[in-house]
């Protein structure tokens, strides 16, 4: 699993490898500065030039190093140098004068022939700590990059793209847009989450020298990036001596008229993902249209009519007995008594709970419900949904997906899974872990009902929260890039993830 740090982390881990490993800055440098050369040799066309943009600052003097890797490769390389001189870190202003011991002497922006077709432009500008929209020359030189890059030229950026904030992906305007980035010894949130991860680029991770321990002798938040191993070690394993009881049962309270589908895939979905039974409790004017979409799926029907309500607590108690995990929201009838229904019945179950979907906006007008929960609690919300439960607007979710997450999930004690693109799984630890699989197709009605389901039967085989939790989305997100490699994201429904994605990732993880 990759560490992810801020740029204050970032900081504490230098010094910690300066402290620990005797790894001075100026060495860090070189070594970033040799994977920066490295990188952007890999993007040059034929007869191609390098022309290097660099800031005043530490992220300058990467540049300026890769420069002079460059340069002392044979390559014909044109330094640019933006800003004031007199603001030149030491570390920066030492590799000005190496670089021009190798016949390269910085020149300004405006005596630069501008890159074209085949060049490679190295952005380094601004590193992890650019706090405001470039400006002056700043603004003009990173204008000029995204012009060089429209005629043709490739850009790699020095850690992040200039213009981009390193602790959240939002980008100031402008902003470098980069067709390939590297990341100095971890990856920073800007890299990961979107808009980001599209304006980085392919990241290239680089050992500068600082060391895994040095990611653990930083305080404050805990990121980290689920890479497919770490979601494929989660997996369950199917034993010969197993039964039907082994995998566990999973009790879905989902579905309504009108609302059938959402039950069904939710029960396709835990079936699919390795659950030994489910099982469906609907109003009986549904059950028999939710039950109808698959055979293996078990039901029971809740007699009243109308929305959920405290009615039905003592039909949902009994059904909760014995199962080993519920899914509860998508697609249910929601009145005004849902959400304190909800909160008596995990007041009443130690089974884990995965909360989707109406669920979340029965809960939303009192949280305190969740506080006397016997067992775990996930909650899966959309980026509306998020917003409904936490008072915030939907713009504002989006722009602080990373604190709003852990804010909530440690306030609450639970899992929270914020889903869109990179959806982030927050655990009552404030631990957050990042998501990369998924792609747009899976844009559609139906495809939150699908991961509910997967959570849902990875919680009832008895894996631990939040493993279970990441795991899931994992999956979920490989299964749809699967479906939509066979099918295209323009024509993807959730069906296809359940049916043809789900099957290729367990396939592919258990070879």
């Amino acid at each position: 699993m990759l560490r992810v740090l801020t740029a204050a982390q970032m900081r504490q881990a230098e010094q910690a490898a300066e402290a620990r490993h005797g790894m001075p800055s100026a060495l860090l440098m070189e070594n970033a500065g040799r994977g920066l050369a490295e990188v952007a040799r890999g993007l040059i066309g034929s007869g191609g030039r390098f022309v290097v943009v660099c800031g005043p600052g530490n992220n300058g003097g990467d540049g300026l190093v890769a420069a002079r890797f460059l340069r002392e490769g044979g390559a014909c390389v044109s330094v640019v140098m933006v800003g004031d001189a007199a603001k030149l870190t030491p570390e920066a202003r030492r590799n000005v004068e190496a670089v021009k011991g190798f016949g390269v002497t910085p020149r300004t922006l405006e005596a630069v022939e501008p890159a074209r077709r085949g060049d490679v432009v190295v952005d380094a500008l601004f590193g992890t700590g650019l706090s405001r929209a470039p400006a002056g020359a700043f603004a003009d030189a990173v204008s000029a990059i995204r012009g060089w890059r429209a005629a043709g030229a490739k850009v790699v950026a020095a850690d992040v793209p200039s213009g981009l904030q390193s602790d959240t992906g939002a980008p100031f305007s402008p902003c470098v847009e980069a067709d390939a980035t590297v990341a100095f010894g971890f990856l920073k949130p800007g890299q990961v989450l979107e808009p980001g991860a599209s304006l980085c680029g392919r990241v290239h991770r680089v050992d500068i020298g600082m060391g895994g321990e040095s990611s653990k002798e930083v305080s404050g938040p805990e990121f980290f990036v689920v890479e497919e191993s770490d979601a494929r070690r989660t997996l369950p394993v199917r034993k010969a001596d197993s039964h039907k009881g082994t995998f566990g049962h999973v009790l879905v309270v989902a579905g309504s008229r009108g609302k059938t589908g959402a039950a069904a895939l939710v029960a396709k979905a835990a079936l699919r993902s390795g659950a030994g039974l489910v099982t469906v409790a609907a109003r009986a004017d549904a059950l028999d249209t939710i039950q109808a979409h698959s055979a293996e799926i078990m039901g029971i029907p809740l007699e009243a009519s109308g929305p959920l309500g405290m009615g039905d607590l003592d039909a949902l108690v009994a059904a909760a007995e014995g199962k080993d995990a519920l899914v509860i929201g998508p697609g249910i009838p929601r009145g005004p008594e849902t959400g304190a229904l909800i909160g008596e019945l995990l007041s009443r179950v130690e089974a884990p709970a995965v909360l989707d979907a109406d669920a979340l906006n029965a809960v939303a007008t009192d949280l305190s419900v969740l506080r006397r929960a016997k067992g775990p609690v996930v909650m899966t919300p959309h980026p509306g949904e998020m917003a409904r439960l936490t008072g915030k607007s939907t713009k504002e979710v989006q722009a602080h997906r990373l604190d709003v997450a852990r804010q909530f999930s440690v306030g609450l004690k639970v899992t929270l899974v914020l889903k869109g693109d990179r959806t982030l799984t927050s655990d009552a630890d404030g631990r957050v872990y990042l998501n990369t699989t998924g792609n747009p197709g899976m844009a559609t009605g139906g495809s939150g009902d699908v991961l509910s389901g997967i959570c849902g039967a990875f919680l009832a085989q008895s894996l631990p929260v939040p493993s279970a939790v990441w795991t899931a989305v994992y999956a979920h997100g490989l299964a749809g890039d699967l479906a939509a490699a066979k099918r295209g994201q323009l024509g993807l429904v959730a069906g296809d993830i359940v049916e043809q994605g789900l099957c290729e990732v367990w396939l592919r993880w258990e070879r």
